[in-house]
Formats: C-alpha cells, sequence, structure tokens
C-alpha cells in the first residue's frame, strides 16, 4: 500500500472515504506526509457518520448520536488500496476505508460490511458468487432553470432526442469518454462497453464481472465517483439518479451474478439453455425477498417514478427467459455463463447494499431450495403479476417488517436505513420536485 505512494511522489494529499447508507462517501482529507499513520492505525470518526440522511445531516432521535455521545469507531484500509482521484486538478489519493468497532469488530451499520458478512456465507458453503454490474447514468447540463442535454463539445449542438446505441451520439462525447476510460485504467476499474441508451442524454458503461463481489461493489461505487467529478470537470453534470426526466426511462444498475462452486464450476449451468436446479431456486430466493428489499432497490423519492409500467424498468415480481420485461431475466448464451440478470435497481442505489440483498436471496433461495413459479412469455407490463412496492412510504414499512430482511442484514443495518428513510420521507415531503431533483442530481 505504501508503495503506491512512493510510486506517485506528485501525490501531496490523501482522501480517506466510507460508504455511508445512502453510498456517499465520508471521509477527510489527510496531508501525504501522515500516510504511514492512516495505513498502520486506521483513523477515527463518529459511527452515526455512516448514518446520515442525504442532505448530510444527523438522524434525529438516533441512538447513534447523543444516547451515545456520538462515540468514534474505527476506520481502517480496505484491501482496494490507494488510487488516483483524476478527476480532481492537483494529483491526489483515495484510499477507501470501512469502520470497525473499539474491539476490532465490524461495525454492523457499515454497508460494506454487510456485503462481506452476506459472501462469508457463500464460503461456509465452499462457494464464491461472480458478479458484474451494468450502471446507466444521464449528462446533463443543469446551468439554467431546466434540465438539458449538454451541447456536444464537438459541434457545439444539443442533440434533444433519445439515440437508442447511437454511434454518433458517443462519438459526440468522445473526449469525456476517453478521459473516463483513461481514469478506469487509473483506478484498476474495469470498464467494458459503453452504448448509449433511450434516456435524453443517457449512456450505459458495464463493468466486468468479478469473482470477489466486494470488489464488484467497489467497483461500481468508484465508477460514480468518478463519473460525476469527471463530467464537473468537462463543464457539465452526470447524474444516477432513478428518473431525472419524467418523459424518459430512468437509469437502472442492472447486476448479473453467477456461482462457482470449489473447482470453479458454474453451479447454474446444467449444460442446457433452461440452466440448473440451484439456478432456478436462486431465482425463486430473488423473487421471494423483492418486495422486502424494494427499499434498498429504490431508495428515494425519485426512484419511484422510475418504477411505473412501460419505461424500460420492471414493475412486477416474475422471471423469464430472456426478457427485459421481466425483473429476473435469464439471459441466453453459452451454458457455461449461465446466470441470473437482477434489473430492478436503479442507478441511485448504494452497490453496497444491492449487491448484499440480492446474493443474499439467492443463497436463501438455494438454502431453503425454494421453487420459483413458472417463468412468465411476452409483456410483463400487460400481466397480472404481484407488484414491487410503488410508493417509498411503502417500501420502508415492508423492509423494516420484513421476516426476510434480518436473515440478510443485520439488525443494527435495518434499524438505521429505516430511521434514515423515514427522515428523508418526512422532509422530502415539504419540498417541490425541482427542489428534490437538486438535491438528487449530484448526490445520488
Amino acid at each position: 500500500m505504501k508503495d503506491w505512494l512512493r510510486k506517485h511522489p506528485q501525490v501531496r494529499t490523501i482522501r480517506v472515504a466510507a460508504a455511508d447508507l445512502n453510498g456517499q462517501p465520508r471521509g477527510k482529507r489527510i496531508p501525504t506526509r501522515f500516510a504511514d499513520k492512516i495505513t498502520n492505525d486506521g483513523t477515527r470518526f463518529p459511527v452515526s457518520v455512516l448514518n446520515l440522511d442525504i442532505w448530510g445531516e444527523d438522524i434525529e432521535d438516533s441512538p447513534l448520536v447523543f444516547d451515545s455521545g456520538d462515540a468514534d469507531g474505527v476506520l481502517k484500509p480496505t484491501e482496494r488500496g490507494f488510487m488516483p482521484m483524476p478527476w480532481l486538478e492537483a494529483p491526489t489519493a483515495l484510499l477507501p476505508i470501512w469502520m470497525f468497532r473499539e474491539n476490532g469488530k465490524p461495525y454492523e451499520g457499515d454497508p460494506r460490511h454487510a456485503l462481506a458478512r452476506v459472501v462469508e456465507r457463500y464460503k461456509e458453503h465452499g462457494l464464491t458468487p461472480v458478479a458484474a454490474m451494468e450502471l446507466e447514468f444521464f449528462l446533463i447540463d443543469d446551468s439554467g432553470k431546466t434540465l438539458q442535454v449538454p451541447p456536444s463539445p464537438r459541434s457545439g449542438k444539443r442533440r434533444k432526442a433519445a439515440e437508442i446505441m447511437s454511434i454518433r451520439a458517443l462519438d459526440a462525447f468522445d473526449t469525456f469518454f476517453t478521459d473516463l476510460y483513461d481514469a478506469c485504467e487509473e483506478m484498476d476499474i474495469p470498464a467494458d462497453t459503453a452504448i448509449s441508451e433511450s434516456g435524453l442524454g443517457q449512456f450505459e458503461i458495464n463493468l466486468m464481472h468479478q469473482e470477489d463481489a466486494l470488489r464488484a461493489a467497489d467497483d461500481a461505487w468508484l465508477f460514480k465517483m468518478l463519473v460525476k467529478g469527471l463530467a464537473r470537470r468537462h463543464g457539465f453534470a452526470a447524474s444516477f439518479m432513478a428518473k431525472p426526466y419524467p418523459e424518459y426511462s430512468g437509469n437502472g444498475l442492472h447486476t448479473h451474478f453467477s456461482v462457482i462452486d470449489r473447482d470453479g464450476r458454474n453451479i447454474f449451468s446444467n449444460g442446457g439453455p433452461e440452466g440448473s436446479l440451484k439456478l432456478r431456486q436462486a431465482i425463486a430466493g430473488c423473487l421471494a425477498a423483492m418486495p422486502d428489499s424494494t427499499l434498498i432497490f429504490a431508495p428515494h423519492a425519485n426512484s419511484y417514478d422510475r418504477l411505473v409500467p412501460e419505461a424500460h424498468a420492471p414493475n412486477a415480481v416474475c422471471w423469464a427467459y430472456e426478457n427485459r420485461t421481466a425483473a429476473i431475466r435469464v439471459p441466453s448464451g453459452s451454458p457455461a455463463a449461465r446466470r441470473i440478470e437482477h434489473r430492478v435497481a436503479g442507478g441511485d442505489v448504494n452497490p453496497y447494499l444491492m449487491l448484499a440483498a440480492i446474493l443474499g436471496a439467492g443463497l436463501l433461495g438455494m438454502e431453503k431450495e425454494l421453487t420459483p413459479p413458472p417463468p412468465i412469455t411476452g409483456n410483463a407490463y400487460a400481466m397480472d403479476l404481484p407488484l414491487i412496492h410503488d410508493t417509498w412510504a411503502d417500501a420502508i414499512d415492508a423492509f423494516e417488517k420484513s421476516t426476510i430482511m434480518p436473515e440478510i442484514f443485520p439488525s443494527e443495518l435495518i434499524r438505521n436505513l429505516v430511521m434514515t428513510k423515514r427522515q428523508e420521507l418526512h422532509y422530502m415531503a415539504e419540498l417541490s420536485p425541482t427542489e428534490q431533483t437538486e438535491i438528487y442530481l449530484d448526490t445520488v
């Protein structure tokens, strides 16, 4: 870890950052000459910092604040180590950290530890989840009173229409995407294919699959940070908020996952297109947990504007083979790569909580040997199917009262997230849609 700083003597400052429950990076700026202290001893800040609302405010009546004296946690570097922050002008290093108690045990309200807990349960079965994510985002000119697509740096023109898989749309922002891919190389984020999507100035970039679920979530968290920071350096905004434009499709964050055994074999494959019994059990687990985990996949007020019929986002609890109207899709292709695509989450999620919810539900399905309903065929939006919660309040209630979520998440994290979302629900109700968009545009 220290070798990285020696190889980059131009770096003068460090940011240490952990993800809070909203996926917001919380941390400190530290001069490089104090790097040894951070890498050897970690750093400290209040446990309550990982449980702030979307405005960065304390949660009212939280037991983490005054009742506990606003006690500190100990934050230590993750396995990721130092990396550059290419969106800043001055050479700067980012050191991802996560929180522990004074006794050295993981802090159960830390979302990265929640995912690590699920991964450990897979290991107990001799299994390893393999995950990849597809992240959608909008490039936006937010300098005026209304949001609009930025002018192309090449032509100076604004393309005021959706252009699905348009090479022209990609080329219009070639300088930005070239810098983005260079920055991903520097940060060791495995960015693969980029396409233009169906929204106004909307794009999607796929991150390559990882046999380390923590690293896959790290990649998504860091990628969101990078895209938003680099876009500002180019003179416009990038946003992962679920639905910035009411008339266009919103941002999704689709997750693909399979599971390998000790011999490296994909247990979802049976050599044919239908997949194995384990695949169907994992699907059943994901479907069973889906209503109660809606809050994880749609964590903000704006999230529910995306989960509407015929808007390229699933709103029904169902699965299918090669069908993008279903919440769970089993893609076609090589049997060796048989996998689940979970399509519910918006781009505004916390990647650690999202992946913990998906992998945890899949594992429960396999452990309990659950059986899914038959796969659907045709348009899910036109069918009479059980629906995902369509209001924020209902999603909060379902998460809080769930009997499934405590099998995936620690009780402290469930309590903290519910308190956070109830506070946000209360104060968001006082704001206009425009004011809400101003908050979500840069944060989520």
